[in-house]
């Protein structure tokens, strides 16, 4: 897969990509990634990138030119036919649609993406009708720029791709994962993989040697070598979380009788925990 991103502070990605499981991608030849300058690709002596915005207001708003004849120089496929070249091109900014596991599922399908990266008050609109297949957010909050969340959908997106983590299953059993598969995770099966695949919910606690720290011991739950007792555990322990820190995902999760009950009698046991 290749991303190219597109930015005004192109030293920025100077640290981010160069360690952990984007360096081993990289040197695995499983994804590249280029930066691009959006000056280069100005007109004027300045290279002036901004203007103000029709209408008044503060700050200044990125010109569409530069941003189309930057794309263009990539050689990317004309919108209508991205879909098929498995391409696409995201801008980046406070206004777009939430960035989920599910899309970066989605993005690690294609085989490019092209990223620009916001800046100043905001880019011009036509950027994102004309040129643009999707605008993404990484949060309900505002950044100076687009810059560090182009790394984070980077990670989030590269991690999936085929032989980028060393065990395939870890991207799998995790917080946000896929449903796991019926039958698998069970003692039949040896060892736990997970709570069945998260499904959706967020992920159970994790514990490591020694099993006791600082009068702190682990679940008794973890010591039996039970695989169905450590299932069962790590599958209320992901419901527990998930409505004690992010209730509003139950909302969206097939559960089932058993997970209902679990639900029920952690809302009965803990008055603080709300839905």
């Amino acid at each position: 897969m290749r991303f190219d991103i597109i930015t005004i502070f192109p030293g920025l990605f100077a640290g981010p990509f160069d360690y952990g499981i984007l360096k081993r991608a990289h040197t695995a030849g499983l994804v590249e990634i280029q930066t691009h300058d959006l000056r280069n690709f100005t007109h004027d002596r300045h290279r002036t990138v901004d203007d103000r915005p029709f209408g008044g207001g503060e700050g200044m708003v990125l010109k569409a030119e530069p941003i189309f004849d930057a794309v263009t120089s990539l050689g990317i496929a004309p919108k209508a036919e991205r879909d098929c070249e498995k391409e696409t091109v995201i801008l980046l900014s406070a206004q777009g649609r939430p960035f989920t596991q599910a899309v970066a599922q989605e993005l690690a399908g294609m085989e490019r993406a092209v990223i620009l990266c916001g800046r100043y008050e905001g880019v011009d609109e036509r950027v994102n009708e004309l040129l643009c297949d999707r605008e993404i957010s990484i949060g309900d909050y505002v950044l100076s720029g687009g810059e560090l969340a182009a790394a984070v959908i980077v990670d989030a997106t590269v991690r999936l791709l085929p032989g980028a983590l060393g065990n395939p299953d870890s991207s799998r059993f995790e917080s946000f994962g896929v449903e796991d598969v019926p039958g698998e995770g069970t003692a039949s099966d040896g060892p736990p993989r997970s709570t069945y695949g998260a499904g959706g919910l967020l992920d159970y606690p994790h514990y490591t040697r020694p099993a006791e720290f600082r009068g702190l011991a682990i679940p008794d739950a973890l010591l039996g070598g039970n695989h169905e007792v450590i299932r069962q555990w790590r599958r209320r322990m992901a419901l527990e979380k998930t409505l004690r820190n992010r209730p509003e995902l139950l909302d969206r999760i097939a559960l089932s009788d058993e997970d209902q009950e679990i639900l029920d009698e952690l809302r009965f046991l803990h008055g603080d925990i709300e839905d």
